[in-house]
């Protein structure tokens, strides 16, 4: 199988995954990112089977209402029954890294809001160690220098992302040479470095399931104590 077909595979079976959980009234989460989209198509099949739902970035919010289901902003909703997203990496704690599309502080909010955080992704993003994928940080542009410095400091290599502004107006920081054994950890450390809005570690909440896909099939992977 393809890439993309393994995606595809993993997309179709978070659809399957989800189905008994949504109710006429259900507002789902729903992220950014080539898995994601996968997963937007499908959810197309079943609007009618939930509410509306809350999109982690602009391009996924035109995605949803191209298919005629009804986004709502994240500050009018209390609570979301089901976030659906990707990862760059996931380990066994399912401990993910994220932010290849820019979209990781929107990403972080709307799992933040959701009962359950189900990760989709193909058998490439499955690693021992997160960090072979450079870790995004998204930065208010004006403290970008003084960041990239205190990150040196951790003994990261952060590289300016040139050309891309998040959908909150700010710049992202891609850091290499990075091998995370605590990822709890050094996703707070790097949160508390001043003109940091987050980071692409998502440790501290992490996914509840993943479905992962492989040329075997799909598996579905809980997180390992």
């Amino acid at each position: 199988m393809t890439q993309d077909q393994l995606k595809q595979a993993v997309a179709r079976a978070a659809i399957d995954y989800i189905k008994p959980k949504l109710f006429s009234d259900s507002i789902i989460g729903v992220g950014t990112g080539s898995t994601a989209n996968f997963f937007i198509d499908f959810l197309g099949e079943i609007k009618s089977q939930f509410s509306a739902a809350v999109a982690s970035s602009e391009a996924s919010a035109i995605r949803l209402k191209k298919l005629g289901i009804e986004v709502l902003d994240c500050n009018s909703v209390s609570e979301l029954v089901v976030y659906v997203d990707g990862a760059d990496e996931s380990n066994a704690q399912l401990h993910l890294i994220k932010g290849g599309g820019a979209a990781l502080t929107r990403e972080k909010i709307v799992r933040a809001v959701s009962k359950e955080f189900v990760c989709i992704a193909d058998e490439s993003k499955w690693v021992d160690v997160l960090g072979k994928f450079p870790l995004p940080v998204e930065v208010i542009p004006m403290a970008r220098s003084y960041v990239a410095r205190e990150i040196v400091k951790l003994g990261g290599a952060p590289v300016y992302r040139e050309g891309v502004v998040t959908d909150n107006g700010n710049v992202i920081l891609d850091v290499y040479n990075l091998k995370i054994t605590d990822a709890i950890a050094l996703e707070n450390t790097l949160n508390q470095i001043t003109g940091v809005v987050t980071n692409g570690l998502f440790a501290a909440k992490g996914a509840d399931v993943l479905l992962l896909g492989a040329k075997e099939g799909v598996r579905t992977i809980f997180p390992k104590n």
